[in-house]
């Protein structure tokens, strides 16, 4: 059986893609809600990274796959069940611990995966990793540090934190689970294998963890079914807002 190589790097990058298009949405939502204005706009701003990774990952997706989908369609034409992000990144913001927890899990990972992405073969995958990587290392920095204030803070602010790495420490597992498509494009040097990341993630995240006073808590259950198209009912509010504008006035440039 012949295996399309393009077709699995269009799919790679368009999980990847919605990945962080998603936590782009939740991002905002703390805009003017967020409990500084310095953090107003440290939130916004690793928002917007986040959506300058959609663009890129979703543009090239879409010129893959031959269809001539813009990273504009992808986003906005695509009905929920063909979105592919993890889990993980479409959960409620919940309360500041809960948005920094996530926050933590998901920009450990990202740095992991993003450095390993820079050996692909694929040059684009290549080089979106080596830039996104930069980025995403001042992500996992104000993570970290909020997480070790917040835990050795009050002990309502280390109550909120260790409640927030609880709630989703059973998502990140979908995070490093892999499938056929990962496993054929590790083979071929062009992705990554994800159960390659664990171990340093793990790692990484016990030490910022440890020196916040907090457990990272073995999961008693383990999420799944982003990556098919299996949703909470949480991303169709977040997509359904997210795309109001473009529903009401359908075609609009500006």
């Amino acid at each position: 059986m012949t295996v399309d190589l393009d077709a699995d790097v269009a799919e790679y990058a368009l999980r990847l893609g919605d990945d962080a298009l998603v936590l782009c949405q939740r991002l905002c939502a703390w805009v003017t809600h967020a409990p500084t204005i310095e953090e107003d706009l440290a939130l916004s701003n690793i928002a917007l990274d986040l959506l300058g990774h959609t663009r890129v990952l979703h543009a090239y997706s879409g010129r893959l796959e031959g269809s001539g989908h813009s990273d504009d369609d992808l986003a906005y034409r695509r009905p929920e069940r063909e979105f592919r992000n993890a889990l993980l990144l479409e959960l409620p913001n919940g309360d500041f611990g809960t948005t920094i927890a996530r926050q933590l899990v998901y920009a450990v990972y990202t740095g992991l995966l993003y450095t390993e992405l820079t050996y692909s073969h694929d040059t684009e995958l290549a080089g979106f990793g080596a830039r996104a990587a930069k980025e995403v290392e001042y992500h996992r920095l104000h993570a970290a540090r909020w997480t070790v204030l917040l835990g050795r803070g009050t002990a309502e602010s280390h109550r909120r934190i260790q409640a927030g790495v609880a709630l989703v420490r059973p998502y990140a597992a979908e995070l490093f689970e892999p499938d056929e498509l990962t496993r054929r494009l590790a083979d071929n040097g062009l992705g990554v294998d994800p159960t390659r990341l664990l171990e340093p993630w793990e790692k990484e995240m016990a030490a910022v963890l440890n020196e916040a006073g907090l457990d990272l808590p073995s999961p008693s259950w383990r999420a799944t079914g982003g990556r098919s198209g299996l949703h909470t009912e949480a991303l169709g509010p977040l997509l359904a807002e997210f795309r109001s504008v473009y529903h009401q006035y359908p075609g609009a440039t500006w």
